[in-house]
């Protein structure tokens, strides 16, 4: 009697429909609420593909807006599939332009646009941001005029859909130590800055933050990755796994970082490998607990971090849809 139910075409309809209804009416807008800073990850992983992450994507909820500082490949499905407002969008930082950082950029601007960003989407970065944000510009124009024309001038405004670059700039000139800081921007008691990112410097901008988002890289992982992929004949592979072992920092660095900066809780993603399995995560942290003297945590897409308002505690979560 069930399947002969389920198969009848108007309960078939019934169920589609009260899904549908169940499905748009969710909505993850409390995570914009004043009574907390939030720090949401919505892409973890490093370039290597994974099922289970999307690439580099943090995002900040503060002051009743939200900021994406990188927008890795696949990152914008995840704001899509949490039910975030993308009209309340304040804005993007990218932290460089390498493509797993910047992949989702024209992505963001369509979906932010389309659901009713008041005003064009300003992003911010180094030198050669303006280049960035020029070429996702000319590459969606056509996209902006096809919609525009479909779903008309009120709907989705040609006004409302550029992006804009604003170019970070750093206080002083350029010192061996790269040192600087800079002012991004400020929206109320929001205040952004900006900092080069040499280790010294990383941990003065550091100093007793509540949380610090770290890339992490398991050098011992990655070379067994580069052994296997020269001995399957990918010299290609094999060359580019060896040559960003020296450009990013290991999950031991980084803690040694956050204990000289007195970081509350330490937050790993960006993670090379990708750590999806419980033998995978144990090697990628192997030596942590030895030096960390503090919480840390190894990211997932969807990890959420809440700093309630009043109160000194980081709360550890998920994004809920």
């Amino acid at each position: 009697m069930i399947a002969v139910a389920v198969l009848n075409p108007r309960v078939e309809q019934k169920l589609f429909e009260r899904g549908v209804a169940k499905q748009v009416s969710r909505s993850n807008a409390n995570l914009l609420n004043d009574d907390a800073l939030r720090v949401a990850i919505a892409g973890s992983s490093a370039p290597v593909p994974t099922k289970k992450r999307a690439k580099a994507c943090v995002v900040v909820f503060a002051g009743s807006k939200f900021y994406v500082v990188d927008v890795g490949p696949e990152s914008v499905k995840n704001l899509l599939l949490w039910q975030i407002p993308m009209s309340r969008v304040g804005g993007v930082l990218l932290t460089h332009f390498h493509s797993d950082h910047i992949g989702d950029l024209g992505e963001l601007n369509l979906q932010t646009w389309a659901g009713g960003r008041p005003k064009p989407l300003d992003v911010y970065g180094g030198p050669g941001v303006e280049q960035v944000v020029d070429g996702f510009n000319q590459a969606y124009r056509q996209d902006q005029g096809y919609r525009t024309a479909h779903h008309t001038e009120k709907i989705v405004p040609a006004a409302t859909w550029p992006m804009v670059a604003h170019p970070v700039v750093l206080d002083g000139p350029e010192t061996p130590e790269r040192s600087r800081t800079g002012l991004v921007l400020e929206d109320g008691p929001l205040r952004i800055s900006a900092l080069e990112v040499n280790h010294p410097p990383l941990i003065t901008g550091a100093q007793r933050a509540d949380v610090l988002v770290s890339e992490a890289i398991a050098r011992p992982m990655v070379e067994v990755l580069e052994k296997s992929l020269a001995s399957a004949g990918n010299d290609r592979a094999a060359a580019i796994m060896h040559d960003v072992q020296d450009y990013h920092i290991s999950p031991t660095e980084a803690a040694k970082i956050a204990n000289a900066a007195g970081v509350k809780l330490l937050v790993f993603y960006h993670l090379m490998p990708a750590p999806d399995a419980f033998l995978t995560r144990r090697l990628f942290a192997h030596g942590v607990n030895d030096v960390r003297k503090g919480n840390w945590a190894i990211a997932e897409d969807g990890s959420l971090y809440t700093l309630p308002l009043g109160s000194s505690e980081v709360q550890i979560g998920r994004v809920r849809y």
